[in-house]
């Protein structure tokens, strides 16, 4: 590996999808990713309490990437470009705040970009409608149970509700 790597943290409904996407389209720079739990209180969160809304968590992604192959602000703009950012804590038929959409920043410099990014795909993209994503400093990260990683690699029919949209 070149160089040191860096970490993006996304939510956009089910995790399965934000996961399955950005792998495939970042191929070769994205080093490592998991699912899980972020943003809420509950320690050690499980997965039916997280889909309950009771735990206050987001299904998220967090990726380990190599800048030098992928910069964060195409990883943001990819982001935005899988899932519907205009829709509050709803994608498709996924509805909670379990599944709203977020970028957890991992420093002042993922900040700055991701607000950049939004404002740009809100031009771009979305004009006439308000991009509801949360833009929030990275929390306490709990991996998801094993069954959800790799979901749609290791169940090429499974559910999903993300796809490229521009």
């Amino acid at each position: 590996m070149a160089g040191t790597s860096e970490q993006a943290t996304f939510a956009a409904g089910c995790f399965w999808g934000v996961e399955h996407y950005i792998n495939k389209k970042f191929k070769g720079a994205i080093l490592k990713s998991a699912v899980g739990y972020t943003g809420g209180d509950a320690a050690n969160p499980k997965y039916q309490a997280v889909c309950s809304g009771a735990t206050g968590h987001a299904e998220a992604v967090r990726f380990e990437f190599d800048p030098s192959k992928a910069k964060y602000a195409d990883l943001v703009e990819y982001f935005y470009r899988i899932h519907d950012p205009t829709t509050p804590n709803r994608q498709g038929n996924d509805v909670g705040t379990q599944y709203r959409s977020a970028v957890f920043y991992h420093d002042d410099e993922q900040k700055r970009i991701a607000e950049e990014v939004t404002v740009e795909v809100q031009k771009k993209h979305y004009a006439g409608k308000r991009i509801a994503t949360e833009i929030v400093p990275e929390q306490k990260w709990w991996d998801a149970e094993d069954y959800h990683q790799q979901y749609l690699v290791n169940n090429p029919g499974g559910y999903c509700n993300h796809f490229e949209r521009w």
